[in-house]
């Protein structure tokens, strides 16, 4: 089975820590100290969270500030619209901002997330008529029984 891990750099550890966990995320102690923190979406699904200085290490490019440029926006996925609702709700709370509207397209419904580092997430959900037979198939269903 593949395992993601998803290296996210932050200028403040402690704030990054409380900020996914707030999201409902564990950290796992094993592969955390103080350069940083493994973040626990799922058992095949991590974030580590790296203290800028630490993640220089890994490139000799230079690390863009997130609040500035976007390279990367990470999206997961949701089981409902409302659990989309829910996590957004969680990371406003714990410091994050919503860069932009939330998108409707019938099919899919998504919100943006940016932690307090600037590093994007978005959270969406799918109908399952969308995930099996792809957006296209159900805007013709649609538009067939409109």
């Amino acid at each position: 089975m593949t395992k993601v891990f998803v290296n996210l750099p932050t200028t403040d550890l402690e704030r990054s820590k409380a900020f996914y966990t707030a999201l409902g995320c564990d950290i796992n102690p094993d592969f955390t100290d103080e350069n940083g923190a493994c973040i626990v979406w799922s058992d095949d699904i991590f974030f580590m969270v790296l203290k800028r200085e630490f993640f220089r290490t890994f490139t000799d490019k230079p690390i863009a500030d997130p609040n500035e440029s976007l390279q990367v926006s990470v999206a997961l996925s949701r089981d409902s619209r409302e659990e989309v609702d829910e996590i957004l709700a969680k990371g406003l709370a714990a410091g994050g901002a919503e860069p932009k509207p939330a998108q409707d397209y019938g099919f899919m419904y998504s919100r943006d997330l940016d932690d307090p580092d600037g590093n994007s997430l978005g959270f969406l959900f799918m109908t399952p008529e969308a995930v099996e037979n792809g957006p296209e198939h159900v805007a013709e269903h649609s538009a067939a029984s409109a």
